[in-house]
């Protein structure tokens, strides 16, 4: 199994330091995350510092930019990496999608197949395989002159994957994706329910084998050196949960447990702004289902167990409370 992570950066100059640490730990991946600051131009700077880790984008926000403008991204960040690029998308969710970045959010499923084909398309253009002939519901692009065409990759295109939470947007992953990005808000019992389920469907539609796509799962782990840091991690931990339980989507992880109610009182005490409450109704039965909760040694043996049959590969996160080590250890012994 492939180990990820996705690098915290609060600051963009940091990435000079932190890929190449990440390189170094073993990591066979870094990911950047569109949040405060652009995804791309830090990966472009940590190429320049690393030699082997795979570097993607997880996730760049597809509706906010246009396929040929991802083409260009996602094809100059192969060559700038020396074919190290993974083009990570995701939809991020209506309000963002109109009122942050004034675009259009419709049909976000339909929209998000046809970006990935339509940046296909014009990568095949650009390797010389077609003309560009591009006619979708969303998106037209028929027109490549010579001036602006960047000839063929010397290391080929790069793999597109994409994230999803719901049933509709995990089938698109299997349909025409090269990977999918499934989100941390999981157990192993909603991947086994929800998620693979919805996937295969995806691969079935295109008639395609589960062996043609990558399944990468971002995990939030929950670990420390003392029991004080332990604490302050797990409840950090639950925050993040309640946040994400509040949201009608993803109800359907907490629906595979039997917790629909939770979901019900988590969405009533956000609509009153009752954080703190929120996060109380996070108990450790529902944190151990979601995280990946124990002492340091215990954290492989559980991811293992968590996702095997599942993932091909795993990305280590925890955002509200990053590991200062970049969980070295968890890293080695994974590898071990």
């Amino acid at each position: 199994m492939k180990i990820y992570t996705t690098a915290p950066l609060e600051d963009p100059r940091a990435a000079r330091k932190i890929y190449k640490e990440l390189e170094d730990i073993g990591y066979d991946g870094g990911f950047s995350f569109e949040a405060k600051h652009d995804p791309f131009l830090a990966l472009a700077v940590a190429a320049e510092h690393t030699r082997t880790l795979r570097l993607g984008t997880a996730i760049a926000i597809a509706f906010a930019r246009n396929p040929m403008n991802l083409a260009n991204l996602g094809y100059d960040m192969q060559s700038i990496s020396g074919g190290r690029f993974v083009l990570g998308l995701g939809s991020q969710v209506k309000p963002h999608i109109e009122k942050r970045f004034s675009s259009v959010w419709s049909h976000p499923a339909e929209r998000m197949r046809e970006i990935v084909l339509a940046i296909k398309a014009i990568w095949n253009c650009w390797e010389g395989k077609a003309p560009l002939d591009f006619n979708g519901r969303f998106y037209r692009h028929t027109l490549m002159i010579p001036a602006f065409n960047p000839g063929p990759n010397p290391y080929g295109p790069p793999p597109v994957f994409t994230g999803g939470f719901g049933p509709k947007m995990t089938a698109v992953a299997g349909e025409v994706a090269d990977g999918f990005i499934a989100h941390p808000f999981n157990s192993r019992c909603s991947l086994l329910q929800n998620t693979l389920p919805a996937l295969q469907a995806g691969l079935d539609k295109s008639g395609r084998q589960r062996s043609d796509i990558e399944v990468m799962c971002a995990t939030l782990v929950v670990t420390a050196d003392t029991e004080e840091a332990l604490a302050a991690s797990k409840l950090a931990a639950k925050k993040q949960l309640a946040f994400y339980g509040s949201t009608p989507a993803y109800l359907p992880t907490l629906a595979a447990h039997g917790w629909d109610a939770l979901h019900s009182e988590l969405n009533q005490l956000s609509k009153a702004g009752r954080w703190d409450d929120m996060t109380g109704l996070i108990d450790d039965e529902v944190l151990n289902a979601i995280a990946v909760v124990g002492e340091r040694h215990e954290i492989a043996d559980k991811l293992k167990a968590r996702l095997d049959g599942i993932a091909d590969s795993v990305s280590l996160t925890h955002n509200r409370s990053p590991d200062p080590g970049h969980w070295a250890d968890v890293v080695r012994a994974l590898k071990e």
